[in-house]
């Protein structure tokens, strides 16, 4: 069993518990991407689980390690029917996907729950662009302005979670809704004037807490496209108790639908309009976002 973080605020019975279970490699990360190749290096070597210790940046990046080049990683002396479960301890300061599940940062809890080793199988979404690369999400992709906030919180760390504040009022600083197209399915392009925010849910919560695609089900095989369009900032102010309880979708110009995948892009060409995925910047538009169903076990 392979970990990504310490596990110094488990208690010494829950540590014997997991360590009776089989023998544990703990991997303190370094540095960007260190959960992604030791994730990796874990699954090849044929661990029964990794487990992620900590919030919804390391559990990004340890869900990208159980891909390689756009396909599952995989130990060759392992059956497909006991693959490499993920596990998860949450500690961060968002701890976003964990909401989904009714989960806290309680790590007594978590070590109880991955002790009892149930496990389910989850879809993760598949992002690609222009340059063919694969990045992997397993919460919530989002693009232009909340994107842009989600960038400039992850600068305010050190305040915990008054950081998606102070980056929510610096993204509103000289922004602007752009007209976007998409393609839904493969289908035709369609296009959506003066979108504020676009969102793609595999789970729902983002930002601190946020229920923004609350109809989102990580084992549903498919994902919920949320678009806010001509929002202004006092719209914000006055719908922010709508979008923490998830009711906003009955708000004037905000709209959902469920999809496979989604292909995004900025009309104007511009290359400024962000997009993030699991509250980790990944650049600009284009992109095209892909439901993969069903392709990590993991313990819940």
């Amino acid at each position: 069993m392979e970990e990504t973080a310490s596990l110094s605020q488990v208690s010494p019975r829950q540590k014997l518990q997991l360590f009776n279970r089989g023998q544990i490699n703990e991997s303190l990360t370094s540095g960007p991407y260190h959960a992604t190749d030791a994730t990796r290096e874990a699954i090849r070597n044929g661990a029964d689980a990794v487990i992620a210790v900590g919030g919804d940046g390391t559990l990004h990046e340890v869900v990208n390690g159980f891909f390689w080049d756009g396909k599952p990683v995989i130990n060759h002396g392992r059956e497909a029917a006991h693959s490499t479960a993920l596990g998860i301890i949450p500690l961060g300061t968002g701890s976003d996907f964990s909401r989904t599940w009714g989960w806290k940062n309680d790590p007594h809890e978590a070590v109880d729950r991955i002790v009892k080793g149930l496990r389910s199988r989850i879809d993760v979404g598949l992002i690609t662009g222009e340059s063919k690369d694969s990045h992997y999400f397993i919460n919530v992709a989002d693009i232009h302005l909340s994107a842009k906030a989600g960038y400039y919180a992850s600068r305010y760390k050190r305040f915990g979670k008054l950081c998606y504040v102070i980056g929510s009022l610096q993204a509103f600083m000289g922004h602007s809704n752009h007209d976007l197209r998409i393609k839904v399915d493969g289908g035709e392009w369609e296009t959506c004037s003066q979108v504020t925010a676009l969102c793609v849910g595999n789970a729902k919560y983002f930002g601190g807490g946020m229920k923004i695609t609350p109809n989102a089900d990580p084992c549903s095989g498919d994902f919920e496209v949320v678009i806010l369009q001509d929002f202004k900032w006092y719209d914000f102010i006055l719908n922010l108790h709508h979008l923490y309880k998830g009711t906003h979708l009955s708000v004037k110009n905000v709209s959902s639908r469920s999809v496979h995948s989604i292909e995004v892009e900025d009309i104007s060409g511009s290359g400024n309009i962000f997009i993030q995925s699991d509250g980790e910047y990944l650049g600009f538009l284009p992109r095209k976002l892909t439901i993969l169903p069903s392709v990590i076990d993991m313990i819940r």
